[in-house]
């Protein structure tokens, strides 16, 4: 389906239920060399001024999640955008764009990067597979001045210790030459984007490699639901189970905050690895709930339900308490990631009130089989028996 980005809310009207909490974070910005002509990005009143120097562009994937975000702002800024993907998801999406198709897991997938072209930046969004990184720095090879890979932060081996920066411990390196996710499930994920992060830097060049490292990553056109199950169970009110504590520490970064960033950083050429989620003052679950109600007319109350309660119900975090995980023991610093360097290079958040209303718009844009089929969130029935438990506990 594509992304629909309609009726987005002024950031006047979406002020108002921000300020009442007392959580405004900085409105994201343009960098700083622009000049002083601009354009707004679609369906938005936010003027974006032109880079000083334009730029070319090749994005591989870009029609996905955090793709459509990062060509719009590209756009307004003055750059020339060019995309290399399958051609299967959202093709319709930017007919003004040049396209280049090609599938990255076939022995001839690059033909159409091939050539004596160069680009300014490539932009790496959907790899995971270390032979996908091999794949464009030899079709590229020597024709572009920066390469930007996006990972996570999920290459950290270890999350008992809050503040983990940039040089935390990571996992060992995943299989070089993996197709597949093995074993079975996310556990692979990790390490093999540690063995692509270094495959970036070894064949593109420290010199010439910017990594990457998103949290969770929220927003419009989300189809994980690992955000949207909270604008979507407080819209329909009523009592609802929230996890641990009001003061248990949340991350999280707009896609579009997110993709933003990124173009600033290749239009000042910075380099290097960076943690990249937030707010940049420290958040917790009780702001995040209330700030998302508060975009709402809804009648809903939380009840919160500790942790120890949740694992005894095996209601998991994260999974089923979407944005949340115990901040102790093994999680304690999941959600305390260190992104100083990425906040300090220009790294900015639009008020949660922006994203949690544009997520519950776009939302309800969706088929109603997708919206019936949410891919996280607890279950209505099992919150309901979990709650009757936890208040017969409480007599």
């Amino acid at each position: 389906m594509t992304i629909d980005r309609r009726h987005f809310l002024k950031s006047g009207a979406l002020f108002g239920g921000a300020m009442g909490l007392g959580m405004v974070p900085q409105l994201a910005s343009a960098a700083d060399t622009s000049d002083a002509t601009g354009t707004a990005l679609p369906g938005t009143a936010r003027h974006i001024p032109r880079a000083a120097a334009p730029l070319r562009i090749l994005i591989l994937g870009g029609t996905g999640f955090i793709g459509p975000a990062q060509v719009e702002y590209a756009l307004a800024r003055g750059h020339t955008v060019t995309l290399f993907n399958r051609g299967r998801t959202n093709p319709g999406l930017f007919p003004a764009v040049e396209k280049l198709q090609g599938d990255r897991n076939e022995p001839d997938g690059y033909a159409a990067l091939k050539g004596d072209r160069e680009w300014d930046v490539v932009i790496d969004n959907p790899t995971t597979y270390p032979h996908w990184v091999r794949g464009a720095a030899d079709a590229l090879a020597g024709r572009t001045k920066q390469y930007m890979f996006v990972s996570t932060i999920s290459v950290f081996s270890d999350y008992s210790t809050i503040g983990i920066a940039e040089d935390g411990p990571l996992h060992p390196p995943g299989d070089p030459d993996a197709r597949t996710m093995t074993p079975a499930g996310p556990s692979s994920y990790g390490p093999l984007k540690v063995r692509s992060e270094l495959t970036a830097l070894e064949r593109f060049g420290a010199d010439a490699t910017t990594i990457v490292r998103p949290g969770l990553i929220v927003g419009p056109g989300d189809l994980s639901d690992r955000f949207s199950y909270w604008p979507v169970r407080i819209d329909k009110g009523g009592e609802i189970m929230a996890p641990g504590t009001p003061n248990d520490p949340t991350q999280y970064v707009d896609a579009r905050d997110l993709s933003e960033w990124m173009i600033r950083l290749a239009e000042q050429r910075r380099m290097g690895t960076f943690n990249a989620t937030g707010p940049s003052t420290p958040t917790n679950m009780a702001e995040l709930l209330y700030g998302i109600k508060a975009v709402t007319t809804s009648n809903a109350r939380f009840t919160w339900v500790d942790a120890d309660f949740l694992e005894a119900h095996q209601v998991a975090g994260w999974r089923e308490m979407p944005v949340w995980l115990p901040p102790r023991g093994r999680t304690a610093g999941f959600m305390r990631i260190d992104c100083t360097k990425a906040w300090e290079s220009g790294l900015t958040f639009r008020p949660l009130a922006e994203t949690a209303r544009d997520t519950l718009e776009w939302y309800h844009t969706r088929p109603a089989e997708q919206q019936e089929r949410a891919r996280a969130g607890i279950a209505p029935e099992k919150e309901a028996a979990v709650l009757k438990a936890w208040h017969a506990r409480a007599g």
